[in-house]
């Protein structure tokens, strides 16, 4: 399907990845992983044709066509959320627009035996041809059911794309991406603004897709219910395994060890045989001997260990001052947006050196609250923040305010002040951007390495109340446990909005359960609140009471019998089309018959072109019944 044959690249003169070869085959769902700043944003790039390598080839089958969901979009303003889906079927709309300006001059003539009437249906015929090969007859019902499965209700279908927030948008692209039935996937980061309902209905979207998929993830989960193949990117090579994210790590893991015996073992040697060669070196009797060793080494193949990159930031949060023993009293807190009711009557009290995690289903106003207590949010009701509180707030699209036309450097000097300013070097260096990395542009750093940058420029300001809403989305694994270990450490009060359970675990000391306008408090950390709700993890809980449909097991079908599949549902969908426009227009052509029969029957071409309307309906009939039988036998 896409070979890459010794692919490299390199930035500033060092090389992201240098003389790379894989294979991407139907049926392979690959997640790529690597640290921040790896390189894996930019091979999807390239994969997708948006970027040139340096050097290496990509083959790829004839028309083959790869769909690429990047982290940063742009959006056309004014379209509703269907017409926007709707952007992803170009060739379908095109046909309609000409099958639609067809049947309006159809309507219009009677010059039914010229030759411009004649030709006019000949286009026709072929404009619906080709419009049920490629299922013009079903894509609208294919989108609903998509945008459903991603957390959109009947309602939002004709609301404007420009009153949905980034997250709902990127959900957009993706049903857009998922329509056009491409042969490869790339996905960047796809889960980031999905609740754990949409997440678990891509899930069984991937799980069932008969092309290629590359993923870009830190979700360890998502990665092991998905993929069936890693390729990890580590400075500047790839390691490949036919195995999913968790069974890789100890693979790699039992691999690594068995490097070092075998490394072990013939350093070993090496050193026996070098004690010979030295041995020997001073007899002259035994110079030749000595000579056949020294070749034997220089012929010897050294073992090499897999280097591993273990660079990671180092991470602090130091309290500014020490605030009164409540920090923060919310008494009647409602808030509703338009007719949307997402708090009623909320009564929190937070004492000085809590940590509390905030779970519940998106949309349930977990961080509607975090945004009403750091007074981002108009609400009603009554808050009070206590003495000496200094909050400081990371927003779940913190990276979003960081302007892209800055260099990494100036982003925090800008934000620094005359006491920290001198400092920025040294914190930036602690956050992995040291030497010439701090003179990059914000616009080319990866998703993560922003995250990075935005917790950077967090430490600049003095708090002792530290309010984090998904602070881990685009980190990576390592990045994540260096957050949590500097949490653990932090001093001050916590509130935590997060779906990630391996996060939260240890970290909090209370869990408030956000529902139906509501929330709960759980004295303990997430494994107590969880064992509360006697469930395992926060996708059961995070799960509506309405179980969306997922797509049916497909994986034993041949690739051969899955297109042939969504082939005849096109030709069934189409044939049941005209069946439904013949008998309106027979329909039609008995009533004239029988309210104005003279008039009717004047034009000598009537009963002819009755005829034939019956057996072109008797002859779809049997057509769709001869495509139904094909369709249980493929079945």
């Amino acid at each position: 399907m896409l070979n890459i044959h010794n692919l490299s690249i390199s930035f500033q003169g060092e090389y992201l990845f240098e003389d790379i070869t894989f294979r991407l085959g139907a049926g392979d769902r690959i997640g790529l992983i690597g640290k921040n700043g790896a390189g894996k944003s930019t091979m999807l790039k390239i994969l997708s044709k948006e970027m040139e390598p340096d050097s290496g080839q990509i083959a790829a089958d004839k028309n083959l066509s790869i769909g690429f969901l990047k982290q940063d979009i742009d959006f056309v303003l004014g379209r509703t959320v269907l017409e926007e889906a709707y952007e992803a079927f170009h060739e379908i709309k095109e046909l309609e627009a000409k099958i639609e300006h067809i049947n309006e001059q159809l309507l219009l003539r009677t010059d039914y035996e010229s030759e411009l009437y004649h030709q006019l249906m000949v286009d026709l015929s072929e404009f619906q041809h080709q419009y049920e090969i490629i299922g013009g007859y079903n894509y609208q019902g294919e989108t609903e059911k998509i945008l459903q499965g991603l957390g959109f209700k009947r309602d939002d279908f004709n609301k404007l794309t420009d009153t949905f927030s980034g997250g709902w948008r990127m959900r957009i692209e993706l049903a857009k991406l998922l329509l056009q039935n491409n042969d490869i996937l790339l996905l960047d980061e796809p889960t980031n603004h999905l609740d754990i309902e949409s997440i678990i209905w891509l899930e069984g979207f991937l799980k069932n897709y008969i092309g290629a998929v590359v993923i870009v993830s830190h979700d360890k989960m998502f990665l092991d219910n998905v993929t069936n193949r890693t390729i990890e990117i580590s400075l500047g090579r790839i390691y490949d395994y036919k195995k999913a994210y968790s069974d890789y790590l100890v693979l790699r893991n039992e691999l690594k060890t068995q490097q070092l015996a075998s490394q072990k073992n013939q350093q070993k040697q090496i050193e026996q045989t070098e004690k010979l060669i030295e041995k020997f070196r001073a007899k002259a009797s035994k110079a030749t001997m000595a000579q056949s060793l020294i070749k034997k080494l220089d012929r010897m193949d050294r073992i090499e260990v897999d280097e591993d990159d273990n660079s990671v930031m180092t991470l602090n949060f130091p309290v500014s001052v020490t605030p009164g023993k409540v920090v923060v009293e919310a008494d009647h807190i409602s808030k509703r947006y338009g007719d949307l009711q997402v708090l009623k009557n909320i009564h929190l009290n937070v004492e000085r050196g809590s940590k509390i995690a905030f779970v519940g289903q998106n949309g349930q106003g977990k961080s509607t609250l975090a945004k009403i207590i750091v007074g981002e949010l108009k609400y009603e009701g009554h808050l009070k923040l206590g003495h000496n509180v200094q909050i400081g707030y990371f927003a779940q699209n913190q990276a979003e305010y960081l302007d892209g036309n800055k260099t990494v450097l100036d982003t925090m000097i800008d934000a620094a002040n005359e006491k920290n300013r001198s400092k920025v070097r040294d914190i930036l260096g602690s956050f992995l951007f040291r030497g010439e990395e701090a003179d990059k542009y914000v616009k080319v750093l990866s998703g993560g390495e922003r995250n990075r940058l935005a917790l950077a420029k967090l430490l600049l300001q003095p708090f002792n109340v530290l309010v984090m809403d998904e602070p881990t989305n685009h980190l990576d694994i390592k990045s994540k446990n260096v957050l949590k270990e500097a949490l653990n450490r932090f001093e001050g009060t916590l509130i935590l909005v997060s779906h990630d359970r391996d996060f939260l675990q240890g970290l909090t000391n209370s869990v408030y359960e956000f529902k139906e306008q509501r929330i709960k408090e759980y004295l303990g950390d997430i494994d107590f609140y969880l064992d509360q709700r006697n469930v395992e993890n926060l996708r059961e809980i995070e799960k509506r009471d309405v179980v969306k449909e997922t797509p049916k097991e497909t994986n034993k079908q041949t690739y051969e019998d899955q297109k042939k599949l969504k082939s005849l549902n096109n030709r069934l969908s189409n044939v049941e089309a005209k069946i439904t426009q013949h008998e309106k227009e027979i329909k039609l052509m008995d009533a004239n018959l029988a309210n104005d029969y003279d008039k009717t029957t004047a034009d000598p071409k009537f009963f002819e072109r009755y005829k034939n309307k019956k057996e072109k309906l008797a002859n779809l009939m049997q057509e769709w019944e001869t495509i139904q039988e094909e369709l249980e036998q493929v079945s």
